[in-house]
């Protein structure tokens, strides 16, 4: 059996934009274990995602250095909330990494991707340490 050694964390906050309750509580809890982070906030739509970090700039707060972002939810989908989120005004907005994380395989979605400077990378659900460790080291 092998160790793996996690430094711990490296990013301040982290975001989680997502609508299913049990992919919120196993990457927190992946997060913890990996010491991913400070502080996650969790938001359940891309509106209450806008609301929230538009409310963190407003106190002239840094927005989150991660946001991992689920493209099909109520409300406000991961699309509009990144078409709203390159509109807000952050003095760290652009050093924000966005990863999306979706059980979809769409070719259509991951072409569309690319048109988001803002977005890193897509990652197929369920998150892994192994996602978050490569995160990690990325972001050193």
């Amino acid at each position: 059996m092998t160790t793996t050694k996690f430094r711990t964390n490296k990013i301040d906050k982290a975001c989680i934009i997502d609508d299913d309750p049990i992919f919120i509580y196993g990457t927190k809890r992946l997060m913890a274990e990996v010491g991913f982070c400070k502080t996650v906030l969790v938001f359940e739509n891309g509106q209450d995602g806008i609301d929230g970090l538009n409310k963190i700039t407003v106190q002239g707060e840094r927005l989150p250095a991660v946001i991992f972002l689920d493209l099909n939810m109520p409300i406000m989908n991961g699309w509009e909330f990144l078409e709203d989120f390159t509109r807000i005004p952050n003095h760290n907005r652009e050093k924000v990494i966005v990863y999306i994380v979706s059980s979809s395989i769409d070719p259509r979605e991951l072409g569309r991707i690319k048109n988001y400077k803002v977005v890193n990378n897509y990652i197929l659900k369920p998150i892994t340490k192994e996602d978050l460790v490569n995160i990690l080291e990325r972001a050193s």
